[in-house]
């Protein structure tokens, strides 16, 4: 029987992440393998980027009751962009995006506190870390697939989960929160 890859040493990492669900969400998935073979990470959009906390139990707790506060709204996906100072190929979103920076916001203070490399700018990462070489390719690649998706291109955000990195592309699921009047029911 194969280890647990949850069970070992965990990074003091953690992130808020909506996971995309099917079909859109099984669709990323697959084209994120083809852009970046291994990739086993989840389509999702995260609301809060990965940090490290000193009191992660207590940032769960604040995560939750600030949820709570946001009722669900949906997010409609763009078109296939590129961050041009990190190369990250990435799906931009046409609507939910000032809702998501509301949530950020929201979060990002007290235990969950964290002060960002980069301005919070919500997205779906089709592929990263990809050789300068290769971004051209990776780029008409990603837009091609994705105009050929017959699927709706909006999804509700009425969850979000906690997660916990065991290693810097493997993540593990804390929490889930539902968001809004849901949450408190």
């Amino acid at each position: 029987m194969a280890p647990d890859p949850c069970s070992g040493e965990r990074i003091n990492l953690y992130s808020l992440v909506t996971y995309l669900p099917d079909p859109l969400g099984s669709f990323i998935d697959q084209l994120r393998c083809e852009l970046v073979p291994g990739c086993s990470l989840r389509a999702h959009v995260t609301i809060l980027p990965p940090r490290c906390l000193q009191e992660p139990v207590a940032a769960g707790k604040q995560i939750g009751s600030t949820l709570e506060l946001f009722e669900p709204f949906e997010v409609q996906l763009n078109e296939v962009e590129i961050f041009s100072k990190s190369n990250v190929v990435y799906l931009g979103l046409a609507r939910g995006l000032s809702k998501l920076e509301a949530l950020h916001t929201a979060l990002n203070c007290a235990d969950v506190f964290f002060d960002e490399p980069f301005e919070y700018h919500p997205h779906i990462t089709l592929a990263q870390q990809i050789a300068e070489e290769q971004i051209s390719d990776v780029f008409h690649h990603a837009r091609y697939r994705w105009a050929e998706y017959t699927h709706q291109r909006s999804f509700p955000v009425d969850r979000a989960v906690y997660v916990q990195a065991i290693t810097l592309s493997n993540w593990v699921d804390l929490e889930e929160f539902r968001l809004g009047s849901a949450a408190r029911q």
